[in-house]
């Protein structure tokens, strides 16, 4: 890489409804050292409509407990080239084995801990959009 180039940024969509857990996200992915640029669907319909727009992200990550289309109903009707992983508060595990069924990459319970959330939503990102 040429010095005085930035890399590409990684576009992330995050499909999400609860504003505090979008603007983790968006603290989490501040300064890191590939910039990451997130687009967020609030609902599985508006998540639909974004990539059926032609948005082609390099990760998504999915909440399970949204309005108007769940995560787990995005999984079943949409397959999106990129690989989807849940970061949900559901700890359970019919969740979990169902949303891996249907092609999620990760389950991801979403930590309690606000520096563990703001460490474990990066990672995500480099994992799998790579």
């Amino acid at each position: 890489m040429r010095s005085g180039v930035s890399p590409s940024p990684i576009e992330v969509l995050v499909i999400e409804d609860d504003a505090g857990d979008i603007l983790l996200m968006k603290q989490s992915f501040a300064g890191q050292p590939v910039p990451i640029s997130m687009h967020v669907a609030l609902d599985g319909k508006q998540a639909i409509e974004i990539l059926e727009r032609g948005f082609k992200p390099d990760v998504v990550i999915l909440d399970l407990n949204l309005p108007k289309v769940s995560g787990l109903r995005f999984l079943q009707g949409y397959r999106p080239e990129a690989p989807v992983v849940v970061f949900t508060s559901s700890s359970n595990p019919h969740d979990r084995e169902r949303a891996l069924e249907l092609g999620a990459k990760e389950y991801i319970e979403k930590p309690m801990d606000l520096n563990e959330y703001t460490r474990v939503v990066p990672q995500i990102v480099r994992r799998w959009a790579a």
